[in-house]
């Protein structure tokens, strides 16, 4: 990698050069996930592009072109999620080109856009089961797609973690799966009752006939028997919503996670066991479902005739 002697302004093409070796970094030393490696690549491209048109340094960023930056992003409609994404990218490749030379040089860091907290959306209890009979019957995407539905409600993954499930991360003798969450942490959340089924019925019947030949190791596959992507969930969880006559727009991703643990809080699971099965480092992140939980049971008391 070339060296700088000292922190002299950089071009776009200077700084680009340190793009990859930063989300290299960020993947082998730090313990992030590929996917966090490529997301701050590309927050750290659209900088680049940005400074590219404004004719500007790259390296080390002004903060008055870092305003412009977050002006243009509120211009083209992006949230503020998205450009604290983008801001965190930065101030982050800012602590590597320091680390690099091993010195402090007092860049003044970017300050992190304020954002309002959102509570997680989630399906009630009627709506999911909707969406699982929806994909009822011994077609093979049916039971694919009801297994993949029934973990993800189940056992509370994230849709990156039903990507990488393997099948020998199910263990049906012990009741127990494992999975590798953020930080590449590896976890155990129960594995049973009518999600174990449905994930016995699609591996046994419907799975074989996805593989075919090919010795692919993950559980969840496409028509062409390869491992199915987040851009694949997501499809296949718009179809069935829309078969479930659930509103497209409640609909994402991760909706069966906040799902599974919104419920788990209002049937009385304590917070702390919540955390460990969402796999969550810190058990702040963990109690925004319990905001939700208290506004549903709220909802719940005011408008049920039985209540």
């Amino acid at each position: 990698m070339t060296e700088i002697d000292r922190f002299d302004e950089l071009s776009v093409s200077e700084a680009e050069k340190y793009v990859d070796s930063f989300c290299a970094y960020l993947v082998a030393e730090r313990g992030r996930s590929p996917l966090t490696g490529k997301s701050y690549a590309s927050d750290l491209k659209q900088w680049l592009n940005f400074c590219a048109d404004r004719k500007c340094p790259a390296f080390p960023p002004a903060l008055s072109d870092i305003s412009a930056f977050r002006a243009s992003m509120s211009e083209d409609g992006k949230a503020r999620s998205t450009q604290q994404r983008h801001v965190a990218a930065m101030r982050s490749w800012i602590h590597f080109m320091e680390m690099e030379k091993s010195k402090d040089c007092d860049i003044p860091l970017p300050e992190l856009p304020k954002i309002t907290s959102k509570e997680p959306r989630i399906l009630n209890e009627a709506e999911v089961e909707r969406l699982l009979n929806v994909c009822g019957g011994e077609e093979t995407f049916a039971m694919r797609d009801r297994a993949i539905f029934e973990i993800g409600y189940g056992c509370g993954l994230r849709v990156s973690e039903i990507c990488s499930l393997k099948v020998l991360n199910l263990d049906f003798e012990s009741k127990l799966l494992r999975t590798r969450g953020k930080g590449d942490k590896e976890r155990l959340v129960p594995f049973l009752g009518a999600t174990a089924a449905s994930a016995r019925r699609y591996l046994d019947f419907a799975r074989p006939k996805l593989a075919g030949a090919k010795r692919e190791a993950s559980v969840f596959l496409s028509f062409s028997g390869r491992a199915l992507n987040r851009q694949d969930i997501w499809r296949i969880l718009r179809k069935r919503g829309r078969a479930a006559k659930i509103t497209e727009s409640r609909l994402y991703p991760h909706i069966l996670r906040h799902s599974f643990a919104t419920h788990l809080l209002a049937r009385g699971m304590d917070m702390r066991t919540l955390q460990e099965m969402l796999g969550h480092s810190s058990i702040i992140t963990t109690q925004v479902y319990s905001h939700f939980d208290r506004e549903m049971r709220t909802v719940y008391d005011q408008f049920h005739p039985r209540a």
